[in-house]
């Protein structure tokens, strides 16, 4: 009866193991069944039907308590992310009443991305056309494409 025991007993710590910490079914999950059906096909040929169905039972209502202990408890809590995420996409260009031709200073080096400041006081990420400017350098709006303004030298 102990070799039964323990293939039951392993096969509830690989299933275990496979619900806590293996996302997915792999190979723990199969080993785990598999433990648990080698155990239920001793229990059948070393001491007959109603013992092997007495221990299939058994394993069945073990392996269901299991789950619903591991789905239930706060497990899942822990292991799960539990923020809000409150950021918003940034403005498009267009609502910060930029456009083509507008001009700005660039505050940061472009390459090719950077930063710039515009004629009324608003800094925004930019993209340089022409390749490095470095800060302090004048720049103008040449096209907005997909939220992204792209400058180059004035």
């Amino acid at each position: 009866m102990g070799p039964i025991i323990i293939l039951i007993i392993v096969g509830l710590i690989l299933l275990l193991v496979e619900l806590l910490l293996i996302p997915g079914f792999a190979i723990t999950g199969i080993l785990g069944i598999g433990s648990m059906a080698a155990g239920c096909y001793m229990g059948f040929t070393r001491f007959g039907n109603l013992a092997g169905i007495i221990i299939t039972v058994t394993c069945i209502l073990l392996t269901a308590s299991l789950v619903a202990l591991v789905l239930r408890s706060s497990t899942w809590k822990k292991a799960t992310l539990d923020t809000n995420i409150d950021a918003k996409a940034g403005e498009q260009p267009e609502e910060k009443g930029i456009k083509v031709g507008s001009k700005a200073t660039t505050t940061t080096r472009l390459c090719p991305m950077g930063m710039a400041r515009f004629e009324d006081g608003k800094v925004s990420e930019v993209s340089s056309v022409e390749g490095l400017v470095n800060p302090g350098t004048p720049v103008e709006v040449a096209y907005l494409d997909d939220g992204i303004i792209y400058v180059k030298k004035s």
